[in-house]
């Protein structure tokens, strides 16, 4: 049995849809639309009716042929022969149709059937204006598949799809086209053009088995002196020749809330040295790390790390791999195991042979005569020289003067600085160095890519900032704090806790991100509108304010304007050293347990101008007090280049050699800080107290 639907029946008799839709209909034939299918019996009905009707006509003859079939048998011959006719008439419509059946489905759809692109969500504002139809009847059609939503409600793509498929509409889903990749898109590199380049390699394993130790014994120097207690925080890239032959060391986080750094180290190598403790077994950060290889397709070379300590079990540490598949060599498996120790530079030399000889089968090469392209792979905001990226380059050579562009971020390359601090103009795949121009700070993880001109960089970062606007959240009516965050979920006010984060360096507002979204559960959803880097600023408070949002701020303080702004919006503003901190406070908050509020209350401000040594009392710092008052036993945070580098006890105030209750604005002190000497002249001393706020 064949299918024809009205539309098609239409074309064939050489007349509009909506036409013969009313003819049908005094015909007794139901039909709902253009696309409704039409039975063999109603469609040879139709075409005898229209053809006999078609004949007749250009004889101008209707009344009288069927008087005389009546009046006169002897017609009948004629009759005959214009059944005949009719007939044959018929079989050429027939044949008609089905010779232009497939010209009759492609133009005819395209006149009749409507095609629209939906993203992947979409409000039903959108969609009812993408269908034409009033809001009213796509909510009415939503609530027929069991969906209840408002006008401003986001449905997903299959739903929206539904919907419009009611609306005899076909819906093609929209692709996210990443507006840097589609700008910057090239051939694939001919294999004549391809050079030997250096192999990238990560260091993973979990926390404190001895990974920044073993690169210090590799590059013999001092990386965790700068990290608060000795573990690293914050991504970074060295390269080092074994043999004349360079090899590019990245170091990531051990710390488990930095899994998203630790994973974006994993996608921009070629080797990953597993890094376990032999004395410690495997952990649940060393199964994290072994995902993140795997996942982003790493060779993975093990180095069980301690093996001169007494408790040290090598072998158990290869039993308990295999159960991640990770079978050792001399196992009778795929995978380098190399005993070390980073303390004692045992097993260094055997490990670095390993990673050419992994590099050398690999055989890894990259153009370096092209446009340059590569990862961000760590960002901040120096005071002095502004957005300065650590970039690893992938592909092609960047030199000093190129137009780069990373996400939004664009700007000229005014001067690159390799690993070791030195200048440089030029460096080719596999180099990782740190680069000054950008107009802002850039996304860690982002792509960079080197643009035709500078104009055309611009461009692209406007579009893709065009894009984000778009994306922006919609303003709430209510402020939300954690204090009442529970009883606004309760009360159904709160179904989404928007957070502005602000942080020292670019991977710690990621790392902060993804730990706050894990918290996300049935009641309320957690989302990220905002991530920078550098002191809360008025235009964070704005935000925030405008989007309901709460700020938290990670190793960094609000400018001065930005706390009165945040005072007169009612915006909260969280401030953490630890990111576990901000956890647990917003865990407390979603499930109404947050404990008795202690609110910090500034108390003055002072300079440290003139720094004096005492021999068994430490260093003193002569200070001016330059707002408010300095207060014996009060709480106080040393601030340097706008970051926080110390924060607890005042263990000694003093003027002139009196020790003193308290030194207000104008006057001149000393202070002597709790277990902390590395004090600067320029250093901003910041005292408060902490006052009990009643819920």
């Amino acid at each position: 049995m064949s299918k024809t639907r009205v539309h098609e029946l239409a074309k064939t008799l050489n007349m509009g849809s909506k036409e013969l839709i009313e003819k049908l209909k005094q015909m007794d034939i139901e039909v709902k639309s253009h696309m409704s299918v039409l039975s063999d019996d109603d469609v040879d009905k139709v075409l005898d009716i229209f053809s006999y009707a078609e004949k007749n006509k250009s004889n101008n003859n209707v009344e009288k042929t069927m008087i005389s079939q009546k009046e006169d048998d002897s017609d009948a011959k004629n009759e005959n022969s214009q059944k005949s006719k009719k007939k044959k008439k018929h079989n050429q419509n027939d044949t008609k149709q089905q010779v232009s059946e497939e010209d009759s489905v492609n133009t005819d759809m395209e006149d009749d059937i409507k095609i629209i692109q939906l993203p992947p969500k979409v409000t039903v504002k959108e969609l009812s204006e993408k269908l034409e139809k009033n809001s009213n009847e796509v909510i009415m059609a939503l609530m027929k598949i069991g969906i209840m939503a408002t006008i401003n409600q986001e449905i997903d793509f299959d739903i929206a799809s539904i919907v419009a498929d009611g609306f005899d509409v076909i819906a093609e889903e929209l692709e996210e086209v990443d507006l840097l990749e589609e700008a910057f898109k090239e051939d694939n590199d001919d294999e004549e053009d391809m050079e030997e380049r250096p192999p990238v390699v990560v260091v993973m394993g979990h926390v404190d088995h001895g990974k920044t130790s073993l690169l210090d014994a590799i590059r013999h120097s001092k990386v965790t002196a700068n990290e608060a207690g000795g573990i690293t925080q914050h991504i970074g890239a060295y390269t080092v020749s074994i043999d004349d032959k360079p090899i590019t060391f990245l170091d990531t986080p051990g710390h488990e809330a930095f899994t998203a750094m630790r994973m974006r180290g994993a996608q921009v190598t070629d080797v990953a040295i597993l890094v376990v403790a032999a004395d410690d077994g495997v952990m649940p950060q060393t199964i994290e790390a072994i995902n993140h290889a795997k996942a982003a397709n790493v060779e993975i070379i093990v180095a069980i790390n301690k093996i001169d300590k007494p408790s040290a079990n090598a072998d158990r540490v290869k039993q308990e791999l295999v159960e991640y598949g990770l079978v050792s060599e001399d196992w009778g498996g795929n995978t380098i195991c190399v005993p070390v120790s980073a303390m004692s530079k045992i097993g260094i030399d055997q490990l670095l042979e390993m990673i050419i000889l992994v590099s050398e089968m690999k055989e890894l090469k990259a153009n370096p005569n092209k446009r340059a392209k590569g990862t961000i792979i760590e960002a901040q905001l120096d005071k002095g020289r502004g957005p300065v990226a650590t970039v690893l380059v992938q592909n092609g050579t960047l030199k000093v003067g190129d137009p780069v562009i990373a996400g939004s971020c664009y700007g000229r390359v005014r001067a690159m600085m390799n690993d070791k601090g030195q200048k440089v103009k030029k460096a080719g795949p596999s180099v990782p160095v740190e680069i000054l121009g950008l107009s802002e700070v850039p996304q860690a993880g982002d792509m960079f890519y080197v643009a035709r001109s500078e104009k055309q960089a611009r461009q692209v970062a406007e579009s893709i900032i065009a894009k984000g606007r778009e994306d922006m959240l919609k303003n709430t009516p209510q402020k939300v704090s954690l204090d009442d965050l529970f009883s606004q979920i309760q009360s159904g006010n709160v179904k989404e806790l928007n957070i502005v984060i602000k942080a020292d360096v670019q991977g710690s507002v990621e790392a902060v991100k993804m730990s706050l979204e894990k918290l996300s559960n049935e009641e309320v959803r957690i989302r990220t509108i905002h991530g920078g880097v550098g002191a809360i600023t008025e235009s964070d408070v704005m935000l925030a304010s405008a989007s309901n949002a709460i700020i938290i701020g990670f190793n960094v303080r609000p400018e001065a304007s930005a706390k009165s702004v945040a005072d007169d919006q009612k915006v909260d503003i969280r401030l953490y050293r630890v990111i576990y901190n901000a956890i647990e406070d917003i865990t407390a908050a979603m499930k109404g347990m947050l404990d008795p509020v202690y609110e910090e209350k500034v108390i003055g401000h002072a300079e440290i101008r003139q720094l004096f040594k005492s021999s068994g009392v430490g260093t003193i710092g002569g200070s001016y007090v330059t707002d408010g008052k300095i207060v014996r036993n009060c709480q106080i945070r040393i601030v340097r280049d706008g970051k926080v580098v110390y924060e607890g006890d005042l263990a000694a105030l003093r003027r002139f050699k009196d020790d003193v209750k308290e030194v207000n604005s104008g006057y001149e002190c000393g202070l002597l800080f709790n277990k902390f000497n590395d004090i600067k002249e320029g250093d901003i001393v910041e005292a408060f107290v902490m006052e009990e706020i009643p819920q």
